[in-house]
């Protein structure tokens, strides 16, 4: 079975989606269409922009979601997926692509979310981290133990936790898994505690932005972060998608039970190839490639 993944923040890069503009037709007038929604012209940003042009998250995300979106629907009778995922935001992308939600909803969407957290970040500090080499069981068990908010955000391939909190837990947090050996523990250039209790106040803006969109069965099924199950129905796909923001992202078991599906090829549709290096390190042997 053919899967189709979406990656998520920190895939963007100056000039993408720029190819698709100059070659289709179909691309230019979902590029130009954006551009009307959103009220600002994002396609100079991604076509141009520096990288702190694109960092900024109401920047960020949308240019991401309009990427692989649009990406997707160039492939015409190509894309027939049997099964999607995204990751965080491209979870979004994956629902679009799988017409659970129409592209310009999907866009309205996405810009609520960017809005939502870039206020919830601006309400704390708060930052993210990458650790790597150390057991899910070691980092989570360290993390409870520090008296500040510092939980488990992103779950991306085995030996690689995302860890998300306040600055002054995340802190902590990379002193104490250091010593416990990990091979390394990083700061993220991230302006936020994406996918944790920090972003309770963008969980109930999104949450009524979502209550107000229609959403359709998808042509397949679409393995939602928060359970890293098949999910089909738009009642249920609505409230992961509610959870999602101060969840974790559930990618290596989202990969783990798509492969236990019968997913036989991935294809990361959207910007770089995060998606197909996390996928390798679950199954060195199933086939991944760029849309």
């Amino acid at each position: 079975m053919k899967a189709y993944v979406f990656p998520g923040q920190g895939a963007q890069f100056s000039g993408m989606g720029k190819d698709l503009y100059e070659n289709s037709p179909v691309a230019r007038e979902m590029f130009d269409k954006a551009n009307e929604i959103l009220g600002f012209n994002i396609t100079s940003l991604m076509f141009s922009g520096t990288d702190d042009d694109l960092k900024q998250t109401k920047v960020t995300q949308p240019a991401i979601f309009l990427h692989s979106v649009i990406l997707a629907k160039t492939l015409g009778e190509k894309f027939k997926p049997e099964m999607v995922a995204g990751h965080s935001l491209g979870e979004f992308s994956a629902l679009v692509a799988a017409g659970a939600m129409a592209f310009e909803d999907g866009l309205k969407l996405v810009s609520a979310r960017a809005m939502a957290m870039q206020k919830a970040c601006e309400k704390t500090p708060s930052t993210m981290a990458a650790i790597l080499g150390l057991d899910d069981e070691v980092v989570e068990k360290a993390c409870a133990d520090i008296d500040d908010t510092v939980v488990c955000a992103n779950y991306n391939s085995p030996g690689q936790l995302v860890i998300s909190g306040t600055v002054a837990g995340i802190d902590k947090a990379i002193g104490k898994l250091s010593a416990l050996g990990a091979k390394r523990a990083i700061k993220l250039p991230v302006g936020g505690a994406f996918h944790s209790p920090l972003m309770d106040p963008a969980k109930v803006e999104l949450a009524a932005a979502i209550d107000n969109t229609k959403f359709s069965k998808p042509v397949c099924p679409v393995y939602q972060n928060v359970t890293a199950k098949a999910v089909t129905d738009p009642e249920q796909i609505k409230e992961n998608l509610k959870t999602q923001l101060t969840a974790p992202v559930k990618w290596t078991q989202t990969v783990k039970n798509m492969l236990a599906d019968g997913a036989t090829s991935f294809t990361e549709v959207g910007p770089g190839n995060v998606l197909q290096g996390l996928i390798k390190k679950v199954s060195r042997e199933t086939p991944t490639e760029s849309a």
